[in-house]
């Protein structure tokens, strides 16, 4: 998910989309601990779009807070 389609999201879709992000990325830690992770820069790519989403969350919450 890039940055642009993150920031054109609602508050409450970022909050979806963390939570589908943060089981997927529990779903392949299973997967690479039993030997049956395929697509390793798959983890890589989760890691980095949770760390997207918080951030981008973070950052309307604040502008909300100053509102």
């Amino acid at each position: 998910m890039k940055t642009i389609e993150i920031r054109e999201l609602s508050v409450d879709q970022i909050s979806d989309e963390l939570i589908k992000h943060k089981r997927e990325q529990l779903n392949l830690r299973f997967q690479k601990s039993s030997g049956q992770l395929d697509n390793t820069s798959r983890v890589k790519e989760v890691r980095r779009t949770i760390a997207k989403l918080k951030t981008i969350q973070n950052e309307k919450n604040k502008l909300q807070e100053k509102k």
